[in-house]
């Protein structure tokens, strides 16, 4: 050891570059450095989310989740399968093996997912499926909020017109906005006009889907042309299936405005966002596992006027409940931390080498 000591000595210039090279790849590596509230955690866990809206639990247990259940069993690495049900959805819990590979797990999920709804009730929808990992958690919230408009409008212009700017924001995954209505189309059905007209429910429903339909009509070949031939069979106002027909005969023809009224409404809530105490809508600012919570906090944040319009005036669209500045605190004071200790031991070093 003395030796080495008396050799940077003799060398204070070869120590000092060495010394400078240590700095400049250490600054280096910090500016590279993932800066993050979690670490990246690598949680052997996969979730898959099935809907079904209107089926009892012992009908979405029994009809779905036992399916999924065996077929997952297929699926290389399975650890544990759990699964909760009620009315309407099934959650279930895949549990993997530690040293997984959770990226072929996932692809074997997917392909047994698809297996198995052949066995589903018809109408089933694709299942919502997604890997867990502690540094994937939500560092803030987009909210939308407005004085004038209704939820339902709030969402869907948060939807459709934000969701697209958001998602392609490196680093940051988009679930759907949440606090407002989903849009929908009502259609009331007078029970005693039906009666009348001697029509079902069922028939109601058909016709309706019959005249609001994609059809391909080919095309049409003229002397030095092929033209596109389209069918105008999809409304373009809701108001427009009332003048669907119902039954045609030898008497008048049945519309469905002669049994229903068309009206535009919304789901019933089933549950609502309060953000400073008023009813909003907000999209949680989710992040991908390797992705940076600074890095995406900036680039949000700075995406903020593009997204503000995209929305009509009267939306106020902000950034709410940052958790960058957990991340920021803390580095702030792990660089004060060095700095001291950096500064305390040169000065140990002085005093007892120099």
């Amino acid at each position: 050891m003395i030796k080495l000591i008396i050799s940077a000595l003799r060398r204070p210039l070869t120590i000092m570059v060495a010394l400078l090279a240590i700095v400049f790849f250490a600054i280096l590596s910090i500016r590279n450095m993932s800066v993050d509230i979690f670490p990246k955690l690598g949680i052997p866990t996969i979730y898959v989310a099935q809907t079904y809206g209107g089926l009892a639990p012992n009908q979405i247990e029994g009809f779905m989740t036992s399916y999924y259940e065996y077929h997952f069993l297929y699926i290389n690495g399975i650890k544990e399968v759990e699964s909760k049900t009620i009315q309407g959805v099934s959650l279930m819990k895949l549990t993997f093996h530690e040293g997984t590979d959770m990226s072929q797990a996932l692809a074997e999920v997917v392909a047994q997912v698809n297996r198995s709804r052949a066995f589903m009730p018809p109408g089933t929808v694709p299942p919502f499926i997604t890997r867990f990992d502690g540094g994937g958690a939500p560092v803030g919230q987009l909210v939308f909020s407005s004085e004038t408009r209704s939820l339902g409008e709030i969402q869907d212009l948060a939807l459709f017109k934000v969701r697209p700017k958001f998602a392609s924001i490196p680093g940051v995954s988009a679930p759907p906005p949440f606090g407002g209505n989903q849009r929908t189309v009502l259609i009331k059905a007078d029970p005693s006009k039906l009666r009348s007209y001697n029509i079902s429910p069922d028939e109601l429903v058909m016709a309706i889907a019959k005249g609001n339909t994609i059809s391909p009509a080919g095309n049409i070949r003229t002397a030095d042309k092929l033209l596109i031939a389209n069918q105008n069979t999809v409304v373009s106002d809701i108001q427009e299936l009332a003048n669907i027909p119902l039954k045609k005969g030898s008497g008048p023809a049945i519309y469905v405005r002669n049994v229903a009224e068309i009206q535009n409404g919304s789901d019933v809530a089933s549950g609502y966002a309060l953000i400073n105490g008023s009813r909003s809508v907000y999209i949680p600012v989710t992040k991908r596992a390797s992705a940076s919570t600074w890095d995406v906090v900036k680039r949000i944040k700075a995406s903020l006027p593009e997204m503000q319009a995209a929305v009509p005036n009267d939306i106020k669209v902000s950034y709410e409940f940052d958790q960058s500045g957990y991340v920021i605190n803390s580095l702030k004071n792990l660089s004060f931390e060095g700095a001291l200790g950096a500064v305390l031991t040169g000065l140990m070093v002085l005093l007892f080498l120099g």
